[in-house]
């Protein structure tokens, strides 16, 4: 049986061209970057090469990339760093309510230190109310962190307006870019950002790699104490394959982003046009055009979206009901819930996103897979109207 894989937000397979460059950095060029010798200072030119790779994705400089073990860590050193570094300053911190649980569970542990977080409400569309952001803003605030796109509902947030409000109060801003960089244009100065998160696996390159933008003159405090690597704010000994593979990683997607991003979104809106018109009590979650190319989420009435899965899976079809770090908890997304979905109706939705071994021939079948799917698990559902006839 043929697999068809469309959970690209979860994780992205390693590019070949990705895995090419990384290999030799396994076995023969295997210095330590700290190292006088000819062996490790190859390994510190391949970093510094990666580095000037990732830096341009984004329209950054060099020394202001830092590397790190992924998102999560990228997100807790810009929170918790920026926190105690300027916490003299204030201790209020802005994010939104439907956040990765990196950045969620990260304010919540500042609220244990003496923080005070507001979560910025969404409207049904995903997108944040710029006048609550500047309600919300006080004399004591010292960040914002709002991402860049969600994770489940493919949402882009008006990152550049936000940008210019947090200039205007002199007030940091992040933002988690873990699910647009390498999708969609991120140029950090036209965004305003003064720190981006960045992931590695979601961007074809490998796992427990990604990187950390930082604003040249921004200082933050390291949550990593040891040897001082990356500039102090990051020791550890560097992981120079994965390094090496998230500069070709970034290299690749600087080379056809916006082809790619062009295709995948003429195949998303096909699948959407016939998801909606064949499936009666379908709805798509988040903006209808301020969205991610690869995204969709489908909300189903009277199914289980986790039954839904298993069905597609067992017709060779990877996909998800949201966030593969939420997926094993059993309340509603938080997501769905910030829109206002009720939990009946969040628990019957479907996140399909798009990569680019993708073709049209499998969203056709994937298409026609959900419409069978879900013809097949209302027919059984305790959870639609029974009705009665008045005869």
């Amino acid at each position: 049986m043929e697999r068809i894989y469309m959970d690209h937000a979860a994780t992205t397979p390693t590019a070949p061209e990705v895995l090419d460059v990384m290999l030799p950095y396994f076995s023969d060029n295997y210095g330590n970057a700290s190292s006088l010798h000819s062996f490790g200072r190859e390994a510190r030119e391949a970093i510094e090469d990666a580095r000037f790779k990732v830096a341009r994705l984004i329209n950054a400089e060099p020394s202001e990339i830092y590397f790190t073990s992924g998102g999560t860590e990228s997100d807790n050193l810009a929170l918790k760093g920026t926190a105690w570094r300027y916490k003299s300053r204030g201790r209020h911190i802005i994010t939104s309510a439907i956040e990765h649980p990196a950045i969620l569970e990260t304010c919540r542990a500042l609220t244990k230190q003496g923080f005070d977080v507001t979560y910025l409400p969404v409207m049904k569309d995903g997108i944040i109310e710029i006048e609550a952001l500047r309600s919300a803003i006080r004399k004591d605030t010292i960040l914002i962190s709002v991402m860049h796109a969600n994770n489940e509902i493919g949402t882009i947030q008006p990152i550049e307006e936000i940008g210019r409000i947090a200039a205007e109060k002199d007030i940091y801003f992040h933002s988690d870019g873990v699910q647009t960089t390498g999708k969609i244009p991120v140029d950090v100065k036209a965004l305003g950002l003064d720190a981006l998160s960045i992931s590695g696996h979601k961007l074809y390159g490998p796992k427990g790699i990604g990187a950390l933008y930082l604003r040249k003159g921004v200082k933050i405090e390291s949550i990593i104490q040891g040897g001082g690597h990356e500039g102090g704010l990051r020791s550890g000994t560097e992981n120079v394959p994965g390094i090496v593979g998230l500069g070709r990683a970034c290299d690749l997607a600087h080379e056809i982003m916006a082809k790619e991003a062009e295709r995948l979104a003429a195949l998303r809106d096909r699948l959407k046009t016939f998801v909606l018109s064949s499936i009666e009590e379908s709805w798509l979650n988040g903006h209808p055009t301020k969205r991610l190319p690869s995204n969709l989420n489908f909300g189903f009435r009277y199914i289980e979206g986790e039954s839904l899965l298993l069905l597609l899976d067992s017709k060779g079809i990877a996909a998800s009901t949201g966030s593969a770090c939420s997926s094993k908890k059993l309340a509603p997304s938080h997501i769905l819930t910030a829109i206002g979905l009720k939990p009946e109706d969040s628990h019957g939705s479907l996140r399909i996103t798009l990569g680019r071994g993708n073709s049209r021939e499998d969203t056709d079948y994937v298409g026609e897979a959900i419409l069978e799917s879900v013809e097949r698990l209302r027919k059984v559902s305790a959870l639609r109207p029974v009705k009665v006839s008045t005869v």
